[in-house]
């Protein structure tokens, strides 16, 4: 017997039941208490995730090292962990309702993406696994953008179809990272539709993408965005929801990047990787706790 795919298996299997059963009890809880009931499932995932909380704890060392005291960087994965358990609730308590969801996510910067739309090429929305990013596509998509993002399936496919069905109703466009042709060819396609894709480019890419500076340390990043600008001429938008106090939602829209040229095609997609991965940087020194601290984001490192 494969003990292996024997624990995967129900691991995944608990994964799903104990989505199902939280979307079940958030869909008839009172908004009132929402946020405490995330607290409790914080507190029980912080307790029980041993392996995640480590990762996080080992990411932290690397990005800040001596510049956060072991104390901050544990509140820190404390705060991540209550952070990522607030965005599943709000997911499954706001995506069924778009009014109230507008009312809770602001859109700043507006003019910075309306500007970048009207060159009729798309617009590449360049982020990260930061902050609540899935409502940020169902926000854009309840203001009446054309909105989607690529995407990697989870590896459970019912906890997958749960939130594929949550991103259909909201008229969200999936597009799977995986067949590569497919996923190129449906972005492309998108963007020559002049809609929005959503691409986060701050996970291990391993050796398909090109290695920036990230904290630090080189860290193997996806190229994606700016070789889709060059092929569409698609504005690229940096862009990221920030957590308020009060538990609503900002969506940030920074000015559009100007491809800057290198000496030749490599050193161009280098040279605004490197930028666009900066800009990424600024946003989590400045919010730590918003960005995912439990993926081994410098895994893969230059031969």
């Amino acid at each position: 017997m494969d003990f292996k795919k024997v624990r995967k298996g129900i691991i995944g299997f608990l994964s799903w039941f104990g989505l199902t059963a939280c979307s079940a009890v958030v869909s008839i809880m009172p908004a009132r208490f929402l946020y405490g009931f995330a607290n409790g499932v914080s507190f029980l995932a912080y307790r029980f995730a041993a392996k995640q909380k480590r990762i996080a704890l080992e990411s932290l060392n690397f990005a800040f090292g001596q510049e956060k005291t072991p104390f901050e960087r544990e509140q820190i994965t404390r705060d991540c962990f209550t952070f990522m358990a607030k965005s599943a609730v709000e997911l499954m308590f706001l995506f069924d309702k778009p009014l109230i969801l507008k009312k809770r996510v602001t859109l700043v910067g507006k003019e910075n993406l309306d500007k970048a739309l009207a060159n009729n090429c798309g617009v590449i929305l360049v982020s990260a696994h930061f902050g609540n990013f899935p409502l940020l596509l169902g926000r854009l998509a309840v203001e009446g953008y054309a909105a989607g993002g690529i995407m990697k399936p989870m590896h459970d496919a019912r906890v997958e179809k749960i939130f594929l069905e949550k991103r259909d109703k909201f008229g969200v466009k999936t597009i799977y990272s995986q067949p590569r042709n497919a996923c190129v060819n449906q972005t492309i396609q998108a963007l020559r539709n002049n809609e929005l894709v959503f691409i986060p480019i701050d996970q291990n890419f391993g050796t398909g993408g090109v290695f920036v500076n990230f904290f630090g340390r080189k860290a193997a990043t996806a190229a994606g965005p700016v070789i889709f600008a060059q092929r569409t001429g698609a504005a690229l938008l940096p862009c990221f929801i920030v957590r308020q106090p009060d538990d609503t939602h900002k969506i940030i829209f920074e000015p559009a990047l100007s491809l800057e040229e290198g000496k030749d095609a490599g050193d161009t997609i280098l040279i605004n990787i490197q930028k666009l991965t900066d800009i990424i940087e600024a946003y989590i020194r400045k919010y730590p706790a918003e960005w995912g601290w439990i993926h081994r984001r410098w895994k893969s490192q230059p031969s």
